[in-house]
């Protein structure tokens, strides 16, 4: 008779131990092992209930096999189709995550009304909700497709419809609340979702399902489980995003069918996810022209060129540390930009609290941000406003040289597409990219030279 063996494992990185400890040997973090209840073989060596044999499949030549493997399907939402890199895969397995309250299984809900009016046939799997509740908020989001509907958590059940349904797409909200019978830990444990997660992968590539997996975050921002859980599957996705903001940001951070670096952007209303056709425009509709201290950059997000509001406030300190608060941007890069202009462009900042802030809940992770910072701390210094239709764009080193961006072009582009007619850049970038009609590039090689430019 199978027994039941309990260890403990560590939900960050998935290392099993025989007993508790600490501190997890294999990653050092602390307080991360659970105890997990496993079923294993008995003396007379009888497998587990949990096992199941392989599938049969034999080798093939890579030439041939079918190239429509990859066929992609659209969900009917833009912004979905771009961070997937074109749609769903067929037998994908993919993994959102996101903050409790972001709108993640309002998203999914209206992908398979999507789906379903369109002639796929969609299941929405909940664990976490009864088929009236789900009814109560489709109803309120004005959906009113041929979607199926199923209210269940035990995973074997869940096998059993979807082989007999057969579904193009189907959504599991959420794997912390799926189960397994036959294993003794309780749902959402270490194995549970390693068991869970597993069979579900087998299922995606046996029938062709594309399946949703909603995952739960913990207080870090990470989804909650195993790091084998991010390992498994083929796509992962963050909703990211303050819930008292009208916008949220669905990045990719790993995509085995497509690139990681393409960013969407949605507006939650009170008929769902709307997409947002036009980002730059809507972040820069509420910038307070003539104000000092703000400064608009152009970003790169994967192929996408997005314009934003940086903003900056100086003022006298009053304590012997002065204060440094970041919103959106590295703080380490902030002081280290604080450092330059200080020591290259003679702007005295070592005895002001400086404030930085990326409007719209933007975060800017790539150096082209710098000096957009640098001019936006200087004008707060100066107390002298950037011009409405000047945009700023490059990379600062540490001598205070201005460095060359990637893919300047398309920012420029976009930059004369909204009205900016005059755009300060790297003066390597100036000499090879095309200038549109009626836009004045102008290009700089120190922090120093910029400023005077544009003051």
């Amino acid at each position: 008779m199978a027994k039941v063996k309990s260890s403990y494992a560590c939900t960050a990185c998935g290392y099993e131990s025989p007993r508790w400890v600490g501190r997890c040997p294999g990653c050092g973090a602390w307080n991360t092992l659970e105890e997990s209840l496993q079923t294993v073989p008995d003396k007379a060596g009888k497998v587990a209930a949990n096992q199941r044999t392989g599938t049969g499949a034999k080798p093939l030549a890579l030439k041939d096999i079918p190239e429509d493997i990859t066929l992609r399907t659209g969900t009917g939402i833009s912004e979905l189709d771009r961070v997937l890199g074109g749609g769903i895969v067929e037998g994908g397995l993919i993994l959102i995550g996101g903050d409790p309250g972001i709108g993640k299984s309002t998203l999914l809900l209206q992908v398979c009304d999507h789906l379903a009016k369109s002639g796929k046939r969609a299941l929405y799997v909940s664990g976490e909700e009864s088929a009236r509740q789900i009814k109560l908020r489709a109803k309120r989001l004005g959906i009113e497709s041929d979607m199926y509907i199923l209210a269940e958590n035990a995973l074997d059940a869940i096998e059993e419809k979807i082989r007999e349904l057969q579904p193009d797409t189907a959504v599991i909200d959420s794997i912390q609340t799926m189960y397994r019978p036959e294993m003794a830990s309780a749902p959402g444990s270490v194995s549970q979702i390693r068991e869970s997660t597993s069979l579900i992968m087998r299922l995606c590539k046996e029938t062709g399902t594309s399946i949703f997996l909603v995952g739960h975050v913990t207080k870090d921002g990470a989804i909650a489980g195993p790091r084998m859980l991010e390992h498994m599957v083929d796509v992962v996705l963050y909703f990211e995003g303050d819930r008292q903001q009208d916008y949220r940001l669905l990045r990719a951070v790993k995509n085995r069918f497509g690139s990681v670096n393409e960013l969407g952007v949605f507006r939650m209303t009170g008929q769902g996810m709307q997409v947002v056709e036009n980002p730059s425009e809507e972040l820069l509709s509420l910038r307070a022209k003539g104000a000092s201290g703000s400064t608009v950059f152009c970003g790169m997000e994967g192929s996408r060129p997005l314009l934003c509001d940086v903003q900056a406030l100086t003022s006298p300190t009053f304590y012997g540390t002065p204060r440094r608060a970041v919103n959106g941007a590295d703080s380490g890069r902030v002081a280290m930009l604080l450092a330059v202009l200080e020591k290259r462009a003679n702007q005295r900042t070592y005895n002001q609290d400086v404030y930085i802030n990326v409007a719209g809940g933007l975060e800017l992770s790539e150096p082209a941000a710098d000096l957009a910072l640098c001019v936006a701390v200087a004008s707060s210094l100066k107390d002298k406003a950037v011009g409405p239709e000047v945009a700023v764009m490059g990379e600062v080193g540490l001598a205070g040289e201005v460095r060359i961006v990637p893919q300047c072009e398309r920012r420029i582009s976009e930059c004369a597409r909204l009205g900016f007619t005059t755009i300060i850049v790297p003066r390597a970038n100036a000499r090879r990219v095309p200038v549109p009609e009626g836009v004045k590039v102008v290009g700089v090689d120190t922090v120093a030279q910029a400023l005077s430019v544009i003051f």
